[in-house]
């Protein structure tokens, strides 16, 4: 528990949050400094497991032997699997089994091998699924079994190397301990031992300790087949069957003569104070802290099975410095060559220095190195007290100005200052040298080095976040503190080498929640953290007090910062909303926001429910489950007689306030099918949108297209059209999926814009703006219309909720470039009435009406100006108009239909021992 500073943390006895601190290890042959970052176990804080795993190379597992594997277990062993991270594995509690449930050495051996059996599948699991999902991306198409006719899915298993997978004691990647005792040992922490004692060669010894051998007293010789011929196995007989009688001798029988006669057998000293202390558990790690030390063990393990930070692989590498929608390969020279800097981690003054910043964690400014209570000298202490001297003759002459008080201490100015929190970057360095007053670029998530290539003249190093105008996300910045961290203590560094994982101070005004710094404006972000824990519990928050207001917002920004799985919005009702991962992350929130952000008093709604709102097919049965004969279409005429714009087919027409432009919109609800698909493939549309609507795709400064992401579309769009095809009815028409114009809400959401103009087809989703589409009137508008459809599904009628589970059919979309000019002709009747009284004013107003026509059917035949400049009115420009009356019409499309309120469901799964199962 030394990591877990914070008071809860304490109080509940979790860890709650990712801490870090340094070890020093030596051995006879060389010496390590092995950074170990602790992270929490509990599920609500699994964001803070995925900052952890950025920054490492290796990770310890730890899983309860009487538990076994949990579900928060493979979660873990998950997030270690896809950031390519190789694991060790320590069976803990060990104690457990002796103190609690009892069981003798041999059945404690089978129950070890079950729980290792337990973890292996976890692992087999994530590799046949990574397997597979690469054998089906390197072919082109499932090739079939000319014989069978059936895909042969163990083909790629055959062929992949699992010999380094799993979790074997002989190969020396898994520790039994008990970490409440102390103790803690690997197969051959007991090969060395025994070898010496038995005459056996410690290499063979190491290889038959573990598993299914025996050792023959007669011919002192080690034999297989220990269970075949019902003998204990080797691991029962030289090393759990000690273990039991160590336990047995001072915790059951508490035999101190068996205990020192114990204790010289094993060669440890014990004192005299633990030998007569009467707590059997204070002798018992006296004991095994000396016999069997955990620290040796764990730290022997990692720095011999774990790889160093310069021995990262090219594939971890790739998903570093690639994000979801790019490759290496996209990337500018300059960007590929920084990967030999990451495999290389040098810390030669001539390295590129790259940084990444996993997350922002808060600490009092107090607790900073610069700011902690120092020893004073001999000459200070006498200056104070000659001060002190002073003042006190001064008070006691009555001379003394109040508001001179203030030269007596002159650091009382800082005292509300020092109360503050400072935001430390926690971070690693993996090339270069890290430098007090180096100055670096700050890479936010979105920075694409194709377009920041050219800006790197026209980067302030006094510009912050809030300074950034839209479309720049890069920032410079001098690194002013570098800390060491030790646990709940930090120490100054002057520098850090590449390996390091250090925090930095200064970079709160930079860094929003993580980010890349790089010497090189050429350097990629890295790519997206996993996050495990989606945030769904959300809830509103208010002050107790209406002036408190711009402290909780202060506070909801810093706790924003402070925490990578929190969200937090202003809804439209004004509501500010706090999301988190689960109820244990919600109260920490809270506390934090009350005690240290805000410092002000909150109320808290109760949890925000979020709902869909959806259209259904009209029911055919009525309550009575008689047939409803035309009930749609009665109802659709019924609803044509209340309002003028909806047929009976249910098609609403909309039009432009300025009669330009007119738009016939159906709403239909989308096969569940179809939605489950597109709501799986969210990332993958939003990355067919960066494709498509990128007029310069391939150009300098745009982001290449992937080749590989490209076939992942293309993949997507067969399994959506196979879908729809399976849905039948309207659906299955031949090329309905090149009909789809967007999808929406967020252009990657569960709504579709489908595209039924005549002379509009081929503008859909699958593809970019092309030339034949340039000489249409509609697509100068055609980003305002799909604008209007994403307006209209984020916020639906109903509660303004984004909608779900429905398609917008766009039957018609005319755009009338003559419509002021026939204003002029409708309008010629009235002038010539109003003005008849007047001869030589209505022959002046004619002939300025015909010059005006003229002038502007020219104008507009010879294309010199485009329609908008014509289509600015006292409505407001066109496209605006377009936006709001798609917006409208797709809303009245919606309300024309069945409508219905989605609530959402949360499923989970529960584990739970055979025991309580029926209680």
């Amino acid at each position: 528990r030394y990591m877990d500073s914070r008071k809860d943390e304490q109080e509940r006895g979790i860890t709650m949050k990712s801490s870090s601190i340094a070890l020093f290890y030596a051995t006879d042959e060389n010496e390590y400094l092995v950074n170990l970052i602790d992270s929490p176990g509990h599920v609500d804080f699994s964001s803070e497991v995925s900052t952890a795993v950025r920054l490492c190379d290796g990770a310890i597992v730890v899983v309860d032997v009487v538990e076994g594997v949990c579900p928060q277990t493979q979660v873990a062993l998950k997030q270690s699997w896809q950031e390519n991270i190789k694991p060790v594995l320590v069976l803990n509690k060990v104690d457990r089994l002796i103190l609690e449930m009892k069981l003798t050495p041999l059945d404690a051996y089978v129950h070890l091998t079950q729980v290792l059996e337990q973890v292996n599948a976890v692992m087999g699991e994530l590799f046949a699924t990574d397997v597979l999902s690469r054998s089906e991306k390197e072919s082109a198409q499932i090739k079939e079994n000319e014989s069978s006719g059936l895909y042969d899915w163990g083909d790629g298993l055959d062929k992949a190397d699992d010999s380094t997978l799993y979790f074997s004691p002989n190969q020396g990647n898994v520790i039994f301990a008990s970490a409440i005792d102390g103790w803690g040992f690997s197969v051959h922490d007991f090969a060395r031992l025994y070898s010496k004692k038995l005459g056996l060669n410690e290499d063979n010894l190491r290889r038959t300790l573990w598993g299914d051998f025996y050792y023959n007293a007669k011919t002192k010789r080690i034999m297989k087949g220990a269970q075949e011929k019902a003998k204990k196995p080797l691991f029962v007989q030289l090393v759990l069957e000690n273990i039991w009688s160590l336990y047995d001798t001072i915790c059951v029988r508490k035999d101190k003569e068996k205990l020192v006669r114990i204790v010289e057998q094993i060669g440890v000293q014990l004192a005299t104070r633990d030998l007569r202390h009467t707590d059997p558990k204070v002798q018992l790690q006296a004991v095994c802290s000396q016999w069997l030390p955990l620290s040796s063990a764990t730290l022997d393990m990692v720095c011999k099975i774990l790889p160093a930070a310069n021995q990262l692989n090219e594939e971890k590498v790739e998903k570093l410095m690639c994000s979801n929608n790019q490759t290496l390969e996209n990337y500018p020279e300059e960007t590929q060559a920084l990967k030999k800097a990451f495999l290389d981690c040098s810390s030669a003054p001539a390295a590129p220095v790259i940084v990444f910043v996993s997350k922002m964690f808060p600490i009092d400014r107090k607790l900073l190195p610069q700011n902690k209570p120092r020893v004073f000298t001999d000459e200070e202490i006498a200056q104070r007290r000659e001060a002190a001297k002073l003042r006190h003759a001064a008070k006691m002459a009555g001379k003394l100005d109040t508001n001179e008080e203030s030269d007596a201490s002159p650091s009382e100015e800082c005292v509300q200052e020092l109360t503050d929190d400072a935001f430390i970057a926690f971070a690693r360095v993996y090339s270069g040298v890290l430098k007090k007053g180096l100055i670096l670029y700050v890479l936010g998530p979105k920075h694409v080095p194709q377009t920041t290539i050219q800006q790197v003249c026209d980067i302030d190093i006094n510009l912050t976040l809030k300074d950034l105008k839209a479309g720049h996300h890069v920032t410079k910045v001098m690194i002013s503190d570098i800390f060491l961290m030790m646990g709940r203590e930090l120490e100054n560094l002057e520098e850090a080498p590449a390996g390091s994982i250090v925090g930095i101070g200064g970079l709160e005004e930079h860094v929003l929640k993580s980010a890349t710094l790089s010497t090189e404006i050429c350097c990629p972000s890295f790519s997206e953290l996993n996050l495990m824990a989606v945030p769904i519990l959300r809830v509103a928050v208010e002050p107790a007090k209406p002036s408190d207001l711009p402290a909780l917002i202060k506070g909801l920004k810093l706790l924003n910062q402070a925490d990578a799985c929190v969200q937090v919005f202003v809804q439209e009702t004004g509501e500010h909303v706090l999301v988190t991962a689960g109820e244990v992350h919600l109260e920490r929130c809270l506390d934090d926001l009350k005690n240290r952000y805000a410092k002000v008093d909150i109320n808290a709604s109760a949890p925000i429910i979020p709902f869909r709102e959806t259209v259904v097919p009209p029911p055919t049965v009525d309550m009575v489950n008689e047939l409803i004969q035309d009930q749609p279409h009665l109802q659709k005429k019924q609803l044509s007689v209340i309002d003028e714009s909806v047929d009976s087919e249910g098609i609403v027409t909309v039009t432009t306030p300025n009669k330009q432009s007119t738009i016939r919109i159906l709403c239909s609800p989308l096969p569940k099918e179809v939605t489950e698909l597109l709501e799986k493939h969210n990332k993958l549309i939003k990355l067919l949108d960066s494709y498509t609507n990128n007029k310069n795709l391939g150009e300098l400064g745009a982001p290449k297209r992937s080749d590989k992401h490209w076939k992942d579309i293309l993949t997507f769009k067969e399994d959506l059209n196979s879908a729809l095809k399976q849905s039948g009815g309207i659906w299955a028409e031949n090329n309905f999926v090149n009909k789809i114009w967007s999808f929406g809400p967020r252009r990657c959401g569960p709504n579709m814009l489908v595209n039924e103009i005549e002379d509009y087809q081929n503008r859909n989703v699958w593809n970019v703006i092309n030339a034949e589409l340039m000489e249409s009137k509609l697509i100068e508008y055609d980003s305002s219309f799909i604008n209007g459809f994403q307006l209209a599904t984020l916020a639906g009628p109903l509660c303004e909720e984004p909608m779900m589970g429905v398609a917008y059919f766009i039957k018609d979309w005319t755009i009338d470039d003559f419509s002021f000019i026939t204003m002029f002709h409708q309008n010629r009747n009235q002038l010539q009435t109003e003005q008849s009284e007047n001869h030589q004013s209505h022959e002046l107003t004619c002939s300025l009406v015909d010059v005006f026509v003229s002038f502007c059917s020219k104008v507009l035949d010879r294309k010199k100006y485009s329609n908008s400049c014509f289509s600015s009115t006292a409505y407001g420009p066109l496209s605006g108009q377009i936006m709001s009356a798609v917006k409208d019409g797709c809303r009245r499309s919606f309300q024309a239909q069945p409508q219905r309120l989605m609530a959402a469901m949360y499923t989970c799964n529960i584990q739970a021992n055979s025991e309580v199962l029926g209680k």
